[in-house]
This record gives structure tokens, sequence and C-alpha cells, in this order.
């Protein structure tokens, strides 16, 4: 079977487009990281944005878990504030830390500075893509950007928050510097995703970290929209969208324009696939949802809950098993590789 044959027969590309599959696909958040000892070898002496922006680093480390484990997707390896930093916004990760913004945005005239992203401004991209097509043969590569909202509070706050109390003010109190600013993320992101897509990307994530510190009709007033437009431009190719503790929101993310909808491990995976169907007369398939933290317990415990999370994606129309989040830095590979293993194999008891 020729590589452009099996990728469009792929586990993976047949969950998300709610077809029959040989086996429940499984692929990891942060499995192009730092729970892995050959990741932490290559990055040594490298910061994260220079990372990113390295193709032959990006190549390497995206590749690194598919190799490990034999998952059924590779993740594009970049990081959620990349595009800004592309464009010329003065950020920088510290570890530790997490992204930090030296002037945060205020005022429309701050939100004007931010230039558009075009493929020029990131063809470390175009290349490191092209040559992970190349590479994987036949195994789906998921693009990847920070939805409008979790882009917009790290411009606002400077830095990672807690109550993101700077972005709500803006949101709530200066509604015309809000629509812009999450407009101009919104063109950002899906010009990211367009590059990857364009390179040959086969899926997309839009990733939105923060968003679960909404409650539904603000997320569905103030947000939504912004992220509907990123879905709605790369809508040629699969779209997950996917937040950590977004429980009460997954109907409105499902219903901005994803066609899989990712599903933390606070909410039991049955309870998100009902919520996630939320005007969608064709069934959406979901992501998810194993404790990340479950992969310390003993292996045993690990694949009985495993087992569970299986089982109820059956009543999904497509289901792809993932962690509920990243995976953490600790994390032993050896108990990835078993849980992949497990998936792969598993068959649901009779009944």
């Amino acid at each position: 079977m020729d590589p452009v044959t099996s990728l469009h027969d792929s586990a993976f590309l047949r969950a998300v487009r709610r077809e029959p599959v040989p086996h429940t696909p499984v692929w990891f958040m942060r499995q192009a990281g730092r729970s892995l000892p050959e990741y932490r070898a290559i990055r040594e002496g490298t910061t994260m944005l220079e990372s990113c922006m390295r193709p032959d680093l990006v190549v390497e480390i995206t590749l690194q878990p598919v190799r490990r484990y034999g998952v059924d997707a590779a993740i594009f390896f970049s990081d959620i504030v990349l595009p800004l930093k592309a464009v010329g916004v003065d950020l920088d990760i510290k570890p530790g830390v997490g992204p930090v913004v030296a002037d945060p945005v205020r005022t429309l005239a701050d939100v004007e500075r931010i230039p558009l992203l075009t493929p020029e401004h990131v063809t470390f991209v175009t290349e490191s893509v092209r040559t992970l097509v190349g590479e994987l043969d036949g195994t789906p590569l998921i693009g990847f950007a920070g939805a409008p909202f979790t882009v917009a509070s790290y411009l606002v706050e400077g830095g990672p928050s807690r109550d993101h109390a700077r972005t709500k003010a803006m949101m709530y109190g200066a509604p015309e510097v809000w629509d812009a600013l999450l407009t101009r993320i919104s063109d950002i992101a899906a010009a990211y995703l367009q590059v990857q897509i364009a390179a040959g990307a086969s899926a997309v994530q839009l990733f939105d970290s923060w968003a679960g510190a909404l409650d539904p009709a603000s997320y569905a007033t103030h947000v939504m929209p912004y992220s509907a437009s990123v879905l709605e431009r790369v809508a040629s190719v699969p779209r997950i969208h996917f937040g950590v503790g977004t429980g009460e929101l997954l109907g409105l993310m499902g219903a901005a324009g994803a066609d899989v909808v990712g599903v933390d491990w606070r909410v039991p995976l049955a309870e998100g696939i009902r919520r996630s169907q939320q005007d969608a007369p064709d069934g959406r398939a979901v992501q998810g949802n194993l404790d990340p933290t479950l992969v310390f317990a003993p292996t045993e415990v690990m694949l009985e809950q495993a087992a569970g999370i299986l089982d109820a994606g059956r009543a999904a129309p497509g289901h792809v098993f993932n962690l509920g989040h990243g995976v953490l830095p600790d994390t032993d590979p050896d108990q990835l590789a078993r849980l992949v293993d497990f998936v792969h194999d598993y068959e649901p008891t009779a009944g």
C-alpha cells in the first residue's frame, strides 16, 4: 500500500471521520517532549523557542514518540506562542514560568502593532512539516495552534495567570479592544494552521488551555465566535478542539466547528460524549480522556481505567484515545508504551 493510501486509511483519520476502525487510535498530547530522555538530550543547550524554529530539531522531536510508542498520529512540535514570536512580538518562554510578554497588550494601538502572519514568517514550519510528512510514511501529522482566548490571555496578562483578571477586565470592560485583539489572534492562528495544512498536515488541533476559566455564557459571547473563525478557515482537514477544565463548554466547543471534541479527565467520557454532540446531527468524534497522573499508578490500575474509557468511547461516532491533558514530565515512557499496546489490542468484554 502506498503512503497516501495508508494515510487516508489510517485508524486515526478513520476515527476522526467517524468511520469504522481496525482499532481505537491513540496519541498523547505532549508526547513529543519532556518525558523522553532522547528529547531532553537533543534539547540540551537550546531554548524552547529556538528548538521550535529549527527544522532539524522539530522533525526529530516530532518523530521520537512515533518511533518509541507506535502511536497512530504525530503532533507537530511547536508552542502556543510561536506564531506571535514569528511576527515579532517581544516574548520569551522562561523555564519554570512559561511565556512572558515584554509589553502586554492594553490598548487598540497595542493590538495594531501586532503584524499579521504570512507564510514568509514561518518558512521553518513549512520545511519542518514537509520533511515530517515524508518521514512519517503514512502516519498522520496533526498541526497545532493556540486558541484565541488562551493566546490573548498571555498577551494581556504578560504571562501565565491563575485568575485571568486583566483578560476578563478587557473582555467585559473594553469590548472594542477585545474584539480587535481576538480578531488579530484568530487571523494569525488560522494563517499558522493553513501553513501547516498546505505543507501536508492531515488534521489540526486548536488548543485552549485557559478557556475553562469562563462560564458558558461568557464563552459563547466573547470567545466562541473567534475560535469558530479559526476553525472555519481550516475546514479542509479534520479539526480537534480541546480545552482544559472545559467540561461545561464541550457542547459550545463542538458547535464552534470541531470534528473532534477533546474531553479532559474531569468529565466522564460517557458524559463528555453526550455534551459534545450539541447541534451535530451527524455526530462528533471525541478525544480522551485518561487522567495523566494514572500513568504513575500500578500498570494494572492504569489499564483498568483505560479499559473503562475504551468501553465508553464505543458510544461515540468516533473515538481517539488520549490523556485528558498532556504527558507529565516525570512520566515513565515504558508506561506509555504499555498503554499504547493495550489500546491497540483491546477487545471489549462481551455484553
